[in-house]
């Protein structure tokens, strides 16, 4: 069964989100990311896998190593998605911060 991943969902997990983070950075193996959790390495590769298939990741292999980078395109896309909401609850929270130096003031 093949399913259609969704960048939502694969961000949703938390070591998913973490791995992201790890590779921010830098370009790293399979292994030198599985070494930063303590879980099973197959648990670590289907994160892998999950991330790939949303192009959050991408993979270069290099001799017999296969390296992980992020895709800081689809980052910004995901970026763009969420920027709306942040504009939004930023505009809140002023209304917010307004209103309560107001209510200092007085």
């Amino acid at each position: 069964m093949n399913l259609r991943r969704d960048v939502f969902q694969a961000i949703a997990d938390p070591t998913r989100r973490a791995i992201l983070l790890l590779v921010a950075s830098q370009s790293m193996t399979a292994g030198a990311i599985a070494s930063n959790f303590d879980t099973a390495r197959p648990t670590v590769s289907k994160h892998l896998q999950i991330l790939t298939e949303c192009e959050l990741l991408s993979q270069e292999q290099s001799g017999r190593e296969m390296y992980y980078h992020l895709n800081a395109k689809k980052m910004k896309e995901i970026a763009d998605f969420l920027e709306p909401f942040r504009n939004m609850w930023e505009q809140r929270f002023n209304k917010l911060e307004n209103i309560m130096k107001k209510y200092k003031s007085r």
